[in-house]
């Protein structure tokens, strides 16, 4: 047995997948999710109201801050216990016995918050292949909600069919896909100051000082609502800890791609940032209120002009493409994950492994459907489209606070892994779930004050409705069955107890009978 058998065994699992990425690739896997700039091209559009260059530029720097405290939390955990399960089985190691089996049902937010992540970058990569089409007609084509969601629907099931590839192809096309990244990155910063016309150019002054709010809020408001920028950006820090179990040298891996990734998308993002800003002029209301529904394809067309524009645009596309890819085979390992400790639905379909590509190609399926679900928001108006972003951040939020705050007050041995924060883990961990839920109530606020119907964010509707659901779920069924990650090795495989939260009752169905967690240990203290 290898040491990440070894290391998967103590967590009660069997090894399932093909173990074919490298260190390289699983950050590759991460950083492409983050995307930098597919991701601001994104969501641009939430950015600049709130307070102009100055949000943008240093509300970025501020929420960097806070983001890298959230990544070096995350990695902690994923460095200890490197399972797909992530969150949810941290959270049932920690947490109090009391509560165990409660919260992790919970964790059903952290599925709508991946699918609704898939929805969002996908929606926008169709939005973008249709803002080409657009302005390659000069204006005179203008895409429909129909239209949008058509390509979108598209996406989606190509997506589906790559992600249920084999492990190895999977993993080899992520240096592909850092490459482009970068280089997109890299023709960005150099092409749009070099052919950006003097009348647009912008001084240090006005991108580091000049404070433009044309949201309604209050300035101080303002600017934390800037924040969306860098935390749609910069997120899906658990992207690594859901690919763990088909990663080499795990307990290492994890931590470095999720820093890794996390780091160089704050450095790379603030470049981008500032690139756009010295370069963007300072007609503020006419780059929002553009006809494509594209902040930055309006600064790209007035930097490098149409024909520049769309060569750039479809490398644009393309990178939004493969980050919507990861986004989906993340989702589906965290569902096949979650199912294969019976804690959704259906979980006997969606913990299936497909025999020919080693892949759970039914849990890509159900996260594929749900995306698609999510995705007809777009039909009830920019307002409800808007909270498939929101809704993404928002519900892995409150799933990453949930094992952090059991970790400390569970009163559960937390047994670290290589990368460790020592004396300042907890100072780091206070500081990023403060952020999280402070930002949780922040993103419920609608786009503008006094909303309408059309203008209201209806977040609050979608997360609070997804946990109404799994609530209801867990107190209708799941209580009176459930009762925490399951043992799935083979027989009685050597377990080893130190290893094991004392608390757990996960169990192995082994024919027609249970094995719990309490008998496997006995059977393992009297050998």
């Amino acid at each position: 047995m290898d040491s990440d058998q070894s290391v998967l065994a103590d967590l009660g699992y069997k090894q399932e997948f093909q173990r074919n990425f490298s260190k390289i690739e699983l950050f590759g896997l991460s950083f492409n999710i983050v995307g930098v700039v597919q991701s601001i091209a994104s969501i641009l559009v939430y950015s600049i109201p709130y307070g102009g260059p100055v949000s943008m530029v240093w509300g970025w720097l501020t929420g960097s801050i806070f983001i890298i405290c959230i990544g070096l939390t995350i990695a902690e955990l994923g460095s200890s216990a490197p399972t797909s399960g992530g969150l949810y089985f941290w959270t049932h190691r920690y947490a109090s016995q009391d509560i165990a089996t409660i919260f992790p049902t919970f964790q059903d937010v952290n599925t709508a918050g991946y699918t609704s992540g898939v929805a969002g970058v996908d929606y926008s990569c169709a939005l973008a292949i249709l803002t080409g089409a657009s302005i390659g007609s000069n204006g005179t084509y203008i895409p429909t909600n129909g239209h949008i969601y058509g390509v979108f629907c598209a996406l989606l099931l190509s997506h589906a069919l790559m992600a249920s590839l084999p492990t190895k192809a999977l993993a080899r096309a992520q240096v592909i896909s850092v490459t482009l990244n970068i280089g997109v990155f890299v023709a960005l910063v150099i092409a749009v100051p070099a052919a950006t016309p003097q009348p647009l150019k912008n001084d240090a002054k006005y991108v580091f000082g000049h404070f433009e709010n044309i949201s309604g809020y209050s300035d101080g408001f303002a600017f934390f609502m800037s924040f969306l920028a860098p935390l749609w950006t910069v997120g899906g820090f658990d992207s690594s800890v859901h690919i763990s179990e088909e990663a080499k040298n795990a307990r290492t891996a994890v931590p470095f791609a999720i820093m890794s990734a996390t780091i160089l998308g704050c450095v790379l993002g603030f470049s981008t940032i500032l690139a756009l800003t010295f370069n963007m002029g300072n007609d503020l209301v006419s780059i929002i209120e553009n006809p494509f529904g594209q902040p930055m394809a309006v600064i790209l067309l007035n930097s490098l002009g149409t024909k520049g524009l769309l060569a750039f645009w479809a490398f644009i596309v393309i990178t939004l493409y493969m980050s919507g890819l990861n986004l989906l085979i993340a989702a589906s390992r965290q569902i096949f994950a979650f199912s294969r400790d019976g804690a959704l639905p259906l979980s006997g379909i969606w913990y299936r492994m497909n025999s020919t590509t080693g892949t759970p190609t039914n849990a890509v399926c159900i996260a594929t459907l749900i995306a698609a679900l999510w995705g007809l928001l777009s039909f009830a108006g920019p307002a409800a489209a808007a909270a498939v972003f929101t809704s993404g951040i928002v519900c892995q939020y409150l799933c990453y606070c949930t094992p952090v705050i059991s970790r400390f007050i569970g009163g559960q041995r937390f047994v670290p892994g290589p990368f460790y924060l020592g004396k300042l883990s907890g100072p780091i961990a206070t500081i990023a779930t403060c952020f999280m839920l402070f930002m949780t109530v922040v993103l419920q606020f609608p786009t503008a004050p006094h909303p309408v119907a059309q203008t209201m964010n209806y977040t609050v509707v979608v997360v609070g409705g997804t946990i109404m659901l799994a609530t209801a779920y867990y107190l209708l069924s799941g209580r009176h069955w459930f009762v925490g990650p399951v043992v799935t090795l083979p027989g009685e495989r050597e377990v080893k107890r130190d290893n094991l939260s004392d608390h757990s009752m996960r169990s192995n169905v082994k024919g027609d009978h249970v094995i719990s967690l309490n008998v496997l240990q006995k059977q393992w203290s009297s050998k």
